[in-house]
């Protein structure tokens, strides 16, 4: 049995070096583990219990816990914007609370992983989406992290699935999820 595991990237910009990090996690997933990056948040509307309403959930918002339904555990990335966590993350995993006490991340398994410009990797933002994952009812695994920073100079000519470093951190963070993943399936 494999491991499923839902990649959500908090920035919506196509040169996103969180986006090129999980592209390098999904590339380096090992044997057993399906890593999915999910495409679409950008299409999911602010959450707001009045649209939540069974049987007329919004179509983007709908594909988003069907995708979260199908995963054993998730990896968000995370990166740092005005020292916080990103809106469009933000607004996914309110969407995967909900219903409340039922949501798609609720007892599953989440790290936390991303990169930043500034000195510390964008901790910030991860502390608070892990913080935010936990009060959704996720399984937060606060020891699978890893923040990289620099990353307009790190990845200006070396995309994060060549360097050696972040895959090797990189994977040792998949590796932990996807223990804490088959205990959860």
């Amino acid at each position: 049995m494999s491991v499923r595991i839902l990649a959500l990237v908090g920035s919506l910009r196509a040169g996103s070096h969180n986006r090129q990090l999980a592209e390098a996690a999904v590339k380096h997933a090992p044997e057993g583990v399906e890593i999915t990056l999910y495409e679409g948040l950008a299409e999911v509307p602010f959450y707001n219990e009045d649209i939540d309403v069974e049987g007329s959930v919004p179509e983007a918002a709908a594909r988003l816990r069907a995708a979260a339904g199908a995963a054993d555990a998730f990896l968000l990335f995370s990166p740092e914007y005005n020292g916080t966590i990103p809106a469009v993350l933000k607004n996914a995993i309110d969407w995967l609370s909900r219903p409340y006490g039922a949501g798609a991340l609720s007892g599953r398994p989440v790290a936390v992983v991303g990169t930043a410009y500034g000195q510390y990797g964008g901790v910030w933002a991860q502390d608070e989406a892990r913080k935010a994952a936990g009060i959704a009812g996720a399984a937060v695994l606060a020891d699978a992290k890893l923040s990289i920073p620099g990353s307009v100079s790190r990845f200006a000519e070396t995309h994060p699935a060549d360097d050696s470093e972040v895959v090797e951190g990189l994977t040792q963070v998949i590796e932990q999820l996807t223990l804490a993943g088959t205990a959860a399936a």
